[in-house]
């Protein structure tokens, strides 16, 4: 099963808490954990990932704090896993067929790495603007493969 991180989805909540801030407002590590029931150890973690990332931005002192570096709608889902979990990958080959031992003996290498980028692709369709607000029109993907016919995924 491919799955993320906690830490992904914890990054994922905090960034989407930001992206509700249009002002430029700064937010504290404090006030981000409180607002997202996160721990501030967690939420100090995330943002330092994300600051390193360049996702956003940090500013030290009394009046410091953290919000987003561009607006939500420029920065993908893409960029956000990159940050937190490293290059999507799916297998070692996805990224680097170099990387593989079995690489001139492997025949689905090709195609591991053709399904590795139409999931990245998919990544950079999604922004933050669409993760952080559930009436952004994301079409949802028919996921019963029992009761569907094609034998893949379809938009509903």
């Amino acid at each position: 099963m491919l799955r993320m991180s906690r830490l992904t989805d914890y990054g994922t909540v905090v960034l989407a808490h930001l992206a509700r801030f249009r002002d430029g407002s700064l937010h504290t590590t404090a006030a981000v954990a409180t607002a997202t029931h996160l721990t501030p150890t967690t939420v100090s973690k995330v943002l330092k990932i994300l600051t390193k990332a360049n996702l956003i931005d940090s500013f030290r002192g009394s009046q410091g704090g953290y919000r987003l570096a561009r607006p939500a709608e420029e920065i993908t889902a893409a960029e956000i896993i990159d940050a937190l979990e490293g290059p999507v990958s799916i297998t070692e080959c996805s990224v680097d067929a170099q990387q593989c031992d079995l690489v001139t003996v492997c025949g689905v290498g090709a195609a591991w790495q053709r399904i590795n980028v139409a999931i990245r692709d998919g990544l950079e369709h999604i922004t933050l603007a669409q993760l952080a607000d559930p009436r952004h029109p994301i079409a949802p993907f028919d996921l019963d493969l029992e009761h569907n016919h094609t034998g893949g995924l379809t938009r509903s």
